[in-house]
C-alpha cells in the first residue's frame, strides 16, 4: 500500500512538474490521457514485480511451542504448592507445582513390601522343589520296600509259612505305593514348573512386583510437576486448594517454551511463485516501531484446511471459499539478546527472492515505512 502511494505521488509530482511548473509541454485532453495511461501501467509494473519478486504480508506473528502442563495421577489429588511465578523465566528441571504425596507414598511403601514377600515366595519355590524331590525318593523306598515283602510273601503262602491275607496287604500297599510315586513325581514337577516362571533368570512373581513398585514410585514422582524446558507460564491459574486427578480432563497451566521461535507469515499463493527455503528476509516487528529484523525462510507449508477431508459418511461438496486459502510461510529471526520476541507478537515480513532486484528498493522503501508508521499508528491515543 505505502508503494502504491509512493508511486503514485511520485508520478503525479512529476506529471505536474514537466506540465505545469517547468511548462516543458502544453497539457491537453490527449495529453492528459497518455498521462493516466503511462501512470497506470508504470504503477502495475512495479506491484506485480514486487509481488512477485519481494513478497509482503502484514498477517505474521511469532508462533512460540507451548508445552500443556497436564498431572498424570491416578486419583483426585489436592494441588498444596504453586512453586513458580507467572512471567517469569524458569529452566528445565526446576520445580513447578507440588501436590499432596500421602497416598502415593502409601502405595509405594505397599508395593515395596509386595516385593519383599515376592523375593521371599521365590526361595520358597527353591525349598518346595527340595522338598518335592525327597518325597519321591521316600514313595521309590516305600515301593521297594513293599515290593520285597510282596515277593518274600509270594514265596511263603505256598509253602504255609504265612496267610494269604498277609500277601493280599502287600500287593495292595505296592499299588497305593506306586500311585504315591505318581504323586510326588507330579508335586515335583508342579515344583519345578513354578521355580522356571522366569523372564531373563528372574522369577515373575518378582517382576510383577517389581513392576507395581516402579509405577507406584512414578505416580508420587508425579506429584511434583518439573519444567520440561526452559520457558515460563504466562497466565498462573492454578492456586493451592485445586483438585486433579483421573476426573480431570484438561490441563492446569500453559507452558511457553524458550527455545526456538519463530514467525509465521501467510501470504497470498500467487506470491510465493518464487520463494524458497534459505531466502533472506526483513521482518518489522511491531513492538519495535522503526527497527528492522533480519532473517531467512526456514519452511513453507504447503498445505491448508482447504486441503484437507476428514473421514466421514458424509458427501463432499464444493464451494467457491470467500477467499482462496493462503499459505504459511515459517521464518526464522536474528532476534538481539536486548529484545523480546513475544508468543503473539504481531510483525511485517518481507520476502527477498533474489530476482528483480532493481525493484528491491522499493520493498525495502516499503517495511521501513511500515515500521516507522508504527509510531503512530493506529491513531487511538
Amino acid at each position: 500500500m505505502f508503494v502504491a502511494l509512493g508511486i503514485t505521488l511520485f508520478y503525479i509530482i512529476f506529471v505536474w512538474f514537466v506540465f505545469f511548473k517547468a511548462q516543458w509541454l502544453k497539457f491537453n485532453v490527449a495529453w492528459g490521457i497518455v498521462s493516466f495511461w503511462v501512470g497506470a501501467h508504470l504503477l502495475l509494473i512495479f506491484l506485480v514485480a514486487l509481488r512477485f519478486f519481494q513478497p509482503f504480508s502484514a498477517d505474521s506473528h511469532v508462533v512460540r511451542s507451548t508445552i500443556q502442563i497436564l498431572p498424570k495421577l491416578t486419583q483426585p489429588t489436592l494441588l498444596t504448592e504453586v512453586l513458580v511465578e507467572p512471567n517469569t523465566i524458569v529452566t528445565k528441571g526446576e520445580p513447578l507445582y507440588r501436590f499432596d504425596d500421602t497416598v502415593y507414598e502409601l502405595a509405594v511403601k505397599k508395593a515395596q513390601a509386595q516385593l519383599v514377600g515376592a523375593q521371599q515366595n521365590a526361595k520358597i519355590l527353591e525349598q518346595d522343589v527340595i522338598a518335592a524331590a525327597e518325597a519321591v525318593e521316600r514313595a521309590q523306598a516305600q515301593l521297594a520296600y513293599a515290593q520285597t515283602q510282596k515277593a518274600r510273601y509270594e514265596n511263603l503262602v505256598p509253602a504255609g509259612g504265612a496267610r494269604q491275607d498277609e500277601l493280599d496287604r502287600w500287593n495292595e500297599q505296592v499299588t497305593e505305593d506306586k500311585a504315591l510315586i505318581k504323586e510326588a513325581v507330579a508335586n515335583l514337577e508342579k515344583a519345578n514348573l513354578a521355580l522356571d516362571s522366569q523372564i531373563d533368570g528372574v522369577n515373575t512373581g518378582i517382576i510383577q512386583a517389581q513392576a507395581e513398585l516402579d509405577q507406584a514410585q512414578y505416580f508420587l514422582d508425579n506429584t511434583t510437576i518439573y519444567a520440561p524446558e526452559n520457558g515460563m507460564i504466562v497466565s498462573q491459574q492454578a492456586r493451592p486448594g485445586l483438585v486433579v486427578g483421573d476426573i480431570r480432563l484438561g490441563a492446569i497451566a500453559s507452558f511457553v517454551t524458550e527455545d526456538n521461535p519463530y514467525i509465521l507469515a501467510t501470504f497470498r499463493q500467487q506470491n510465493l511463485k518464487f520463494v524458497e527455503v534459505g531466502q533472506p528476509v526483513e521482518v518489522a516487528l511491531d513492538l519495535y516501531p522503526g527497527e528492522i529484523l533480519t532473517g531467512k525462510v526456514e519452511a513453507i507449508w504447503w498445505a491448508t484446511r482447504q486441503g484437507q477431508y476428514l473421514p466421514s459418511g458424509r458427501l463432499p461438496g464444493f464451494e467457491l471459499p470467500e477467499l482462496p486459502g493462503r499459505i504459511a510461510v515459517q521464518i526464522t529471526v536474528d532476534v538481539p539478546e536486548d529484545r523480546i520476541f513475544p508468543a503473539g507478537g504481531h510483525a511485517a515480513v518481507a520476502i527477498y527472492t533474489g530476482q528483480g532486484k532493481s525493484f528491491e528498493f522499493l520493498r525495502r522503501i516499503n517495511i521501513r515505512l511500515y515500521s516507522f508508521a508504527n509510531f503512530i499508528r493506529p491513531l487511538d491515543i
